[in-house]
């Protein structure tokens, strides 16, 4: 990845309420963040503000350079959350007192499997987030 400035690297942390953009979890339970390109320089991205999210390690690892996944239940490829176009409210719901995350629309459910946001040891840590107070955002 190109180089990012601390200024935008700033701007992007403040921009998220450094949250990750994809699974909502506070940096301050996670530390290790990371800035995705939404639009993967493989496909043309670029390493300016519209097309950079704050995301943990996990997210953006699984993430990767996919901009499309499978939606697990129609079966077709859909695009993956865009935090920059696409408000998370209206693809995802916690489920399960805060520990599971719930893909509404098919970019919901396609990004919930590849990015393998409910793994179990995902919802194992929520669930000490939701008991120590910290968890959902």
């Amino acid at each position: 990845m190109a180089s990012i400035s601390s200024w935008l690297r700033r701007q992007v942390v403040e921009r998220a309420q450094g949250r990750c953009e994809y699974c909502q979890t506070p940096l301050a339970i996670v530390v290790e963040m990371e800035i995705d390109r939404i639009m993967s320089k493989s496909v043309g991205g670029r390493t300016t503000l519209d097309n950079l999210c704050l995301a943990c390690a996990s997210c953006n690892g699984f993430k990767l350079n996919f901009q499309m996944a499978v939606d697990p239940e129609t079966g077709e490829h859909v695009s993956l959350l865009n935090p920059r176009t696409q408000l998370w409210a209206e693809h995802f719901v916690w489920q399960a007192h805060g520990t599971k995350v719930n893909g509404q629309t098919p970019t919901g459910r396609a990004t919930v499997q590849r990015l393998r946001m409910n793994r179990e040891i995902m919802i194992a840590a929520r669930q000490l987030w939701v008991q120590a107070g910290w968890h959902p955002p």
